[in-house]
């Protein structure tokens, strides 16, 4: 399927802000952030930035994007319309929380802080339930896709968290420690993820969805079209089987493995070295989202191009 630039840099820049925003609500409630509240508002709008930067991007996905608030109406039905609902509520306590931080209620300030974490969660999930729910196509409808949305999400939140407490001059051994556990553990499911779908059997096949692939091998007589049209535009697009083992190899190693193991040097290293490293970790973990990202879309395989293949 071919890669939306605007929905990849979404799903990276928004999970990374939710992330931060679980985070700081986690780990606030439990008495393990420290600075003053300029800090703590600094985090919160950071997070604000990254999720508002990638909900703007998505819009840029929409065909008529003035009509986008039509979709909250079908959140009994749609993962898309409950995570647009999910997204909105996450604003109220996440803005109720800094303003309760301005203003020196720190007990509300931190309760609101743990409600738009859990928003924060709720959105993620509910962001990868919109791919997760799709059954034609077997690279997102897989039990891995939910969990690697969440996963991710917390990893580069807590990258993040770790390097704006460890510049802040502020102890970031406990996010830096999320980070480790959460990239290894991201890792270890994308390895897993990519493994099985390489080995899964399609949906279907033209033999199966003729009945004809009891009598022999189904193709065919004429192509479907014979001119370019939006399902061969969309959705007929194919990566090269060794330019994505390759890009799969990097995200793994240069965006995840590597951004885990300078998480874990910053834990036995103090002062600025550890902020640059944290910093590094980060911005490798940033692109190897990205990366991640394109290639979940840019894998994906529709069963309606099928008919377009002729296999």
């Amino acid at each position: 399927m071919k890669p939306a630039g605007s929905i990849v840099f979404f799903t990276v820049a928004s999970g990374a802000g939710y992330g931060l925003l679980f985070w700081l609500g986690l780990l606030g409630a439990g008495g393990l952030i420290g600075g003053d509240g300029l800090f703590v508002l600094t985090v919160i709008g950071l997070a604000l930035v990254l999720i508002t930067a990638g909900l703007c991007s998505s819009l840029l996905h929409l065909g008529n994007a003035s009509r986008a608030w039509r979709a909250l109406s079908q959140w009994r039905s749609s993962w898309l319309s409950r995570e647009g609902v999910a997204a909105i509520l996450t604003y109220i306590p996440a803005i109720g929380s800094a303003l309760c931080v301005l203003t020196g209620a720190y007990g509300w300030a931190v309760l609101l802080a743990l409600v738009a974490a859990l928003c924060s969660l709720a959105t993620v999930y509910c962001t990868s339930m919109i791919y997760a729910s799709l059954k034609p196509i077997k690279e997102w409808a897989h039990p891995l896709v939910p969990a690697g949305y969440v996963i991710l999400s917390l990893f580069s939140g807590a990258a993040l968290l770790a390097t704006l407490m460890a510049l802040a001059g502020e102890d970031p051994s406990v996010p830096a420690l999320q980070a480790l556990v959460f990239g290894g553990l991201g890792a270890g499911l994308k390895w897993q993820y990519w493994r099985s779908i390489d080995t899964a059997r399609p949906l279907a096949t033209l033999g199966t969805a003729t009945g004809l692939g009891r009598i022999g091998t189904t193709r065919p007589l004429d192509p479907p079209h014979t001119q370019s049209n939006y399902i061969m535009r969309e959705m007929g697009f194919r990566v090269a089987r060794k330019h994505a083992l390759s890009l799969r190899r990097i995200t793994l190693w240069a965006g995840l493995a590597l951004p885990a193991l300078l998480a874990a040097l910053s834990l036995v290293i103090a002062g600025p070295l550890a902020a640059l490293l944290l910093l590094v970790a980060t911005l490798l973990a940033l692109a190897g989202l990205l990366l991640e990202r394109w290639l979940m879309f840019a894998e994906a395989t529709h069963t309606v191009t099928l008919f377009y293949r002729g296999t």
